[in-house]
């Protein structure tokens, strides 16, 4: 029996590391999901276990490659940004991953700030808002600074895609992606490095840039197939989107972050928006991508389970919940949700776990509204697409519905949209077949016809 051909993908969130086999016509024929412990370094805090990464990774190609009924053609890997490794001239890893979570030193933080004209001014020529350790870039500044023996050893810092691939192809590259995912590092005006980057030189410790549509062949490397360069998660998941949809859309993207993704918005980043967590990603293809993001995946899960735990109902229950727009209309009755943030109400207040988590998604819509509008263009936008976790909950997509009535919204689903994003990067690579245009599921949500007050909402 003739094999099936097959590419393999690594897509490697925070909680999940997963494992993909799509077949020439984007189906998946084979997956495999795992949460792995996580370490600490060397303050405590917690950090991602590289060494029991790195064992995922390889172990999981070796069993694919093992799978009779396939042939693996290409692997190409996406993962979270903000994380770099630091290897030295063997590639081995000398330090650990940081978290990207981690509390940055304000005075090293104010310093380099301070003689680059200000946080303000560094922030919009990168596209990247002042964010502490979120700014990858900021992590290997404070290695320079405060552990300079490390910093000396350090051969090549790669980001966490690149690092992956590296394991595979056993070569060292930088992607677009990764460096334009608010890095601090990437001047979009000059298509090069940030002067302060040159300066303190950073540069140096940054592995050659590779095309992210591009792949190592499978000549060079001992496990016989071609190597992606891999790529960061979010510009990854906007991929599908782009090679189905012309019309204006926005994505957002949702998970730990809630990512609003606007490819049709080429306005320049002005400072206000950089104040209000809006930034540039930047595509596989090497052009900016406006967006703007929200910490929700992340308050949704603390916030869940402080009401699955006052309630004693299970965090499954919870996230099954059907949308009841009676619920919504008693909340937007009561004074319960004026002017607070949801953490900061107590629970006793509501009359069940139903009440209180409705009452959350509501508080989360609310500030989704928010961000989403900072990018999204009036009279231009026609769809909105919700990709991820909130695409799958029933009260967020039709209260999102609620608070966009002048635009279509639809939960969109599809055999993983990171993982597919990463296949279709690299497709004329390894697939002979032409892209497909039905691999998105599309669920439409039509705003209600009764009065939605939205108290949380700043727009209501």
């Amino acid at each position: 029996m003739d094999k099936i051909p097959v590419i393999a993908l690594f897509d490697i969130g925070k909680t999940n590391k997963k494992i993909f086999l799509f077949d020439e016509h984007y189906r998946i024929v084979f997956e495999r999901s795992e949460c792995l412990p996580e370490t600490e370094d060397e303050d405590g805090f917690p950090a991602e276990d590289i060494n029991r990464l790195k064992d995922f990774i390889l172990n999981g190609l070796e069993e694919l490659l093992k799978k009779k009924k396939f042939q693996v053609r290409a692997v190409n890997i996406s993962s979270y940004g903000a994380s770099l490794v630091y290897i030295d001239k063997n590639g081995q890893p000398i330090a650990p991953l940081y978290n990207y979570l981690k509390p940055y030193p304000e005075a090293l933080e104010k310093a380099l700030y301070e003689a680059y004209g200000g946080a303000d001014k560094l922030a919009l020529k990168t596209a990247s808002p002042a964010s502490g350790s979120l700014n990858a870039g900021l992590q290997l500044y404070r290695i320079k600074k405060e552990q300079p023996e490390l910093f000396n050893k350090i051969h090549y810092a790669l980001h966490l895609p690149q690092y992956l691939s590296s394991l595979i192809s056993g070569k060292y590259f930088s992607d677009i992606t990764s460096l334009g995912c608010h890095t601090q590092l990437w001047d979009l005006r000059r298509q090069d490095y940030h002067q302060w980057v040159v300066d303190e030189g950073l540069d140096k410790k940054l592995a050659p840039l590779f095309p992210s549509d591009q792949v190592l062949p499978a000549s060079e490397n001992k496990y016989g197939i071609a190597v992606g360069m891999g790529l960061h998660d979010s510009s990854a998941a906007l991929i599908p989107y782009l090679a189905n949809f012309t019309e204006p859309f926005v994505l957002i993207s949702t998970g730990t972050w809630c990512i609003s993704l606007n490819p049709f918005n080429h306005s320049p980043l002005t400072e206000q928006e950089i104040r209000q967590n809006c930034l540039c990603y930047i595509s596989y293809k090497g052009t900016p991508v406006k967006a703007a993001r929200l910490f929700a995946g992340y308050e949704h899960e603390q916030q869940s389970n402080r009401i699955a735990t006052h309630f004693k109902v299970t965090m499954d229950a919870l996230r099954s919940s059907e949308y009841d727009r009676n619920v919504i209309n008693k909340l937007n009755r009561s004074s319960l949700l004026e002017g607070k943030r949801f953490a900061d109400i107590p629970l006793e207040g509501f009359e069940n776990a139903k009440e209180a988590y409705h009452a959350l998604v509501m508080f989360i819509v609310s500030e989704q509204f928010t961000s989403t509008s900072i990018i999204l263009q009036k009279g231009i936008t026609k769809k909105i697409f919700v990709d991820g976790g909130f695409g799958r909950n029933a009260i967020y997509m039709n209260l999102l519905a609620a608070v966009f009535p002048e635009i279509e919204v639809y939960a969109a689903s599809m055999a993983q949209a990171t993982a597919l994003g990463t296949a279709l990067a690299i497709h004329e690579s390894w697939n002979d077949r032409q892209l497909p245009n039905d691999i998105i599921d599309l669920k439409y949500y039509s705003a209600p016809f009764y009065a939605i007050s939205m108290k949380t909402s700043p727009a209501h």
